[in-house]
């Protein structure tokens, strides 16, 4: 049944094609549909794929292909690299009593078309925690929490009896085998560590770089193109117009960040060869829209003014940087950019940039563009596993540069790929 909605608040009339009408889906209640699925605490990223798999129905002589699919007994699960994703036991209480419906809109003829959906609210394993067992809480941590509980918020006439316990317990005789308890504990407790090189292959994993291959023979497929650039925005970026251009200055004009030194000088560089290489006209290009998407996301994030700022920037590639460097905050709309996010989003546009400089790259230039200090953007490039250094004379003649650039430190990236390890402080 249709019902028409309008809107009381305006005064004029709405026409027809601003009405919205509602109606019922007219297919078969058993055929497959969309699923309602509710994330109470952590979110997977959009991209992550789930299936559903049919559990035994509690009556085993119902045949399930009868039973409509929102009422179909079934189990939601999915995974990341680090999380597990399934439905959880609250599914069932969660859908007693309700029922759920999906609409689609159809803007061209204003009808929204309402289905049922079943309902599953998802929880969630983190894979690293499976096998590790809870320890046991002996009788004497028992008695310390209970002491502290009562220390804390017990009577006066509490506190002196729990103080008058303390000072009649100690044993001298429980004092015996002391070190052999000491050892079966310690043995317990350290069981589910990590080792030294599950622990550093944790800590590999949780770098904000982009995706790197550490077992790789040369330095270009350490970071692959592709993992800084996806394919459906490396595709979008078109360099016609670059290609066309009458200039350095016209050329300069159509970037999506003008006052780059470092963009400016690479451009000029590429288009002083006989034949330019367009594949690293796009990297200057892309690195361009990055400057400008971090220059304009510098304090409050507004789509609509990045949209506007990066006007000459393909739609997918906008909308791609704020996808994987903002992020959403939980329950709300707002959109925002962490400190985790920056440091990933120069991460990448540094991974670019050592593509583009045959990884041997100036930071110093890097860094007055971006305006920030050049030991900042060291330490950028070393947690990209880059040396920082003067180029040795093989360097210069495989990169083609005169005998002065040795004398200025570059961030050099090779092969085998090593990250900094972490610095251990002095003892006092």
């Amino acid at each position: 049944m249709a019902a028409t909605v309008t809107s009381k608040k305006r005064k004029r009339n709405l026409d027809d094609t601003q009405r919205v009408s509602f109606v019922l889906s007219d297919q078969p209640a058993t055929q497959l549909g969309p699923v309602l699925a509710n994330f109470p605490s952590v979110k997977p990223t959009k991209s992550t794929a789930f299936k559903c798999y049919k559990t035994k129905a509690q009556n085993p002589t119902t045949d399930n292909e009868e039973v409509p699919f929102a009422e179909m007994p079934m189990l939601i699960a999915g995974e990341t690299e680090a999380v597990d994703f399934y439905s959880s036991e609250e599914t069932q209480r969660g859908s007693l009593g309700s029922r759920y419906l999906i609409g689609v809109h159809n803007k061209r003829t204003g009808i929204t078309t309402l289905r049922a959906a079943p309902l599953h609210i998802l929880t969630h394993d983190v894979k690293a925690l499976k096998g590790l067992q809870p320890a046991a809480v002996s009788t004497l941590q028992r008695l310390e929490a209970r002491a502290a509980l009562g220390e804390t918020f017990g009577t006066k006439k509490a506190k002196l009896a729990i103080r008058a316990q303390e000072r009649n317990k100690v044993d001298v005789s429980a004092m015996e085998g002391v070190a052999d308890h000491l050892q079966e504990s310690i043995l317990k407790n350290t069981s589910t560590l990590p080792s030294k090189d599950e622990a550093k292959a944790n800590a590999d994993s949780a770098r904000l770089v982009p995706q790197y291959d550490i077992d790789a023979l040369n330095p270009s497929d350490i970071y692959p193109l592709h993992n800084m650039i996806p394919k459906p925005e490396w595709k979008a970026l078109s360099i016609s117009a670059y290609m066309g251009a009458g200039g350095s200055a016209e050329r300069v004009a159509l970037l999506p960040y003008k006052r780059s030194n470092w963009i400016n000088d690479h451009l000029a560089l590429v288009f002083a060869s006989p034949t330019p290489n367009k594949t690293t006209i796009k990297m200057l290009v892309y690195i361009s829209a990055m400057i400008a998407f971090h220059k304009a996301t510098f304090k409050d994030i507004d789509k609509a003014a990045i949209q506007q700022k990066l006007s000459i920037v393909p739609t997918v590639v906008v909308d791609g940087l704020l996808s994987r460097f903002t992020e959403t905050a939980r329950a709300s709309m707002e959109t925002r950019k962490t400190s985790e996010k920056a440091t990933m989003l120069l991460t990448h546009m540094f991974a670019l940039c050592l593509h583009v400089d045959d990884f041997a790259t100036d930071t110093s230039v890097l860094a007055a563009d971006l305006s920030m200090e050049p030991a900042k953007v060291n330490v950028l490039f070393r947690s990209l596993g880059c040396n920082i250094n003067k180029l040795t004379q093989s360097d210069l003649k495989r990169l083609g540069l005169p005998d002065s650039a040795g004398e200025v430190k570059r961030a050099i990236l090779k092969t085998p790929l090593e990250f900094p390890k972490p610095r251990m402080r002095r003892r006092a």
